[in-house]
């Protein structure tokens, strides 16, 4: 009974640094950035879009095509970058341990 004690101790106490995790990458920021800079977008932990600035010399109504395929490109860069972040920290939370591909906590 001891090891059963001992393993809902640790499942309570990652579960608590889980939650913990969650709110700090909140907290984050992440920034996509495209066209050497003339678009950025930055999105929160959440991956929702907090921000896009673009470079008035895209502004061109001829160039409408090319600036909306430069902020799916910096959305997509953003949300690599967010990604990136949230796998680092739960790979801290987990303590190294390697879940299932596709297995995601918390459950």
């Amino acid at each position: 009974m001891k090891n059963i004690a001992g393993l809902m101790r640790q499942a309570t106490e990652m579960q608590k640094k889980m939650e913990e995790m969650q709110a700090a990458l909140e907290a984050t920021t992440h920034e996509g950035v495209a066209g050497a800079g003339m678009v950025v977008l930055t999105l929160n932990g959440k991956g929702e879009m907090k921000g896009v600035r673009i470079d008035p010399k895209l502004a061109d109504p001829g160039d409408m095509e090319m600036l909306q395929d430069l902020v799916l490109a910096a959305h997509a860069d953003a949300r690599r970058k967010m990604e990136v972040a949230a796998a680092a920290e739960m790979q801290k939370v987990t303590g190294g341990l390697n879940l299932p591909p596709g297995m995601k906590l918390p459950f």
